[in-house]
């Protein structure tokens, strides 16, 4: 079954309408619609946990999950995502064993694919304030889209030992959903696909 079919029921089954204007800039910008919902659920889960709403951000976080099983591949990064969250729930539920495994599933799909997904990933044009500012990034485009990769790197670096420190049932040592507040981009291109799966990922409660 495609994602298209679903369309009708996605705004009752998952909270998700495909017709809002922000899903259609996000479809015009080359988006898939799983890219939209799963971006929507990760970030009302990771809002419902931050209020401490534990079922509602698991039920989301969950769903989340089924998203990225039925419509990215293997190696898409965002699967670590879902696995660290996955983790943060087994462990706030004392199922420590359950998280480490989830923790574990997290940190390989992380080592196999983080460097490729930052390194092939496309970035958009964005929005300038002056045309002088535009202009500077078109002459030096190939100079601001290393710089970029290099920075997401160094966030990707602190992520992955975010979930190590989880994993051995440690708390964090850099900000993840707390920061993607601050960070996400204003384009829908791969490096708002890479950002939300680095920072889209429940801080453990305490």
């Amino acid at each position: 079954m495609s994602f298209t079919t679903t369309n009708m029921f996605a705004p009752r089954i998952w909270g998700f309408d495909p017709t809002s204007a922000q899903s259609r800039i996000a479809l015009q910008a080359g988006w898939r619609q799983s890219d939209i919902l799963w971006e929507k659920l990760m970030e009302d889960a990771n809002a419902a946990w931050v209020s401490g709403d534990v079922p509602r951000a698991a039920r989301f976080f969950r769903r989340a999950y089924w998203v990225a099983k039925l419509w990215f591949g293997r190696s898409d990064l965002r699967q670590a995502t879902v696995q660290a969250n996955l983790g943060v729930l087994a462990r706030h539920a004392g199922r420590a064993d359950r998280a480490t495994a989830y923790f574990r599933r997290a940190a390989a799909v992380w080592d196999a694919q983080a460097h490729s997904a930052i390194d092939t990933m496309q970035i958009a044009p964005r929005a300038r304030s002056s045309l002088f500012h535009l202009r500077m990034e078109a002459r030096h485009r190939a100079t601001y889209h290393n710089n970029f990769r290099l920075r997401l790197g160094r966030i990707g670096a602190e992520v992955r030992t975010a979930i190590g420190e989880m994993e051995r049932g440690r708390q964090p040592s850099c900000r993840l959903y707390t920061r993607w507040r601050g960070e996400r981009p204003n384009v829908y291109d791969d490096t708002r696909k890479v950002l939300g799966a680095c920072l889209l990922i429940a801080e453990p409660i305490g």
